[in-house]
């Protein structure tokens, strides 16, 4: 967590300690978010558009999402994906169309070879630099404008300072970057076309240029946002829970210093 410092409130964490809340913290994050997590992918690959005037449209908003996705395939479908999503180790749709994370991984190798693990790696590689340079590029900004706003009296909060900083770092560098995360998911469901005939139109795209001239053709440039509010729920929710998750961890390690009397 960028500019987050554990020892400012008087704890005395080791670096074990702080890794180990991190993880933990991030972990049950995940656990919590993933419902917009598949919200926002199942935006992502409707070629319909998300409007309830559009008749063929499966889904049109975050509520009725949820509500359908409950009705149809049970509570547990908001955390399809889920483990291999905890591994980072490959991308939701594999998991979406077989039963089991081993019969994905031995199915996609049997029929189409090791390089079907890559699918959507360039604009994931892509997006990486500009993701990574807007967020700290933002993140700096924001905290210059943060100290010019507020007088030095007023900031008090260093870590509520950086945690506002870093959700608006992520939010606008999250946004700049979308549509390549759009382009990732579509590639990467390539090949499952016959298993997402029930979720609405279907596409094959040859690649990332193809598929990015296909949605601008098709879908306009809001498609290119496909998921977005969703996502940028989930990253807001995301970063609120994990600094109170890490917190929670860290004060079974050390418990708060009390104030001197």
């Amino acid at each position: 967590m960028v500019g987050y410092d554990p020892k400012a409130d008087g704890r005395n964490i080791s670096s074990f300690e702080v890794a180990v809340a991190g993880s933990v913290s991030g972990l049950v994050t995940r656990v919590m978010i993933s419902p917009l997590d598949v919200i926002k992918i199942r935006f992502q690959l409707q070629i319909e558009r998300l409007s309830r005037s559009d008749p063929a449209a499966k889904y049109h908003g975050i509520l009725q999402a949820g509500r359908q996705i409950l009705q149809e395939e049970g509570p547990t479908a908001f955390w399809k994906g889920h483990v291999p999503a905890q591994l980072l180790s490959m991308g939701y749709g594999a998991v979406q169309v077989y039963k089991t994370l081993r019969d994905a991984v031995v199915t996609m190798y049997r029929t189409e070879g090791p390089l079907v693990f890559y699918k959507g790696l360039n604009p994931t590689l892509i997006a990486i630099f500009p993701y990574a340079g807007f967020q700290f590029s933002f993140y700096s900004a924001l905290k210059h404008m943060h100290k010019w706003v507020l007088p030095a009296e007023g900031r008090k909060n260093e870590n509520l300072r950086n945690l506002l900083c870093g959700s608006g770092a992520g939010v606008l560098s999250k946004t700049l970057t979308y549509p390549l995360d759009l382009f990732k998911k579509r590639l990467q469901v390539g090949g499952f076309e016959r298993a997402r005939v029930t979720f609405g139109q279907v596409r094959s795209y040859r690649g990332l240029l193809d598929c990015a001239q296909q949605v601008m053709q098709e879908e306009g440039p809001t498609g290119l946002f496909k998921g977005l509010s969703p996502s940028l729920l989930k990253a807001a929710l995301s970063t609120g829970f994990v600094f109170f998750w890490y917190e929670l961890f860290c004060s079974f390690f050390h418990p708060m210093k009390k104030a001197d009397s």
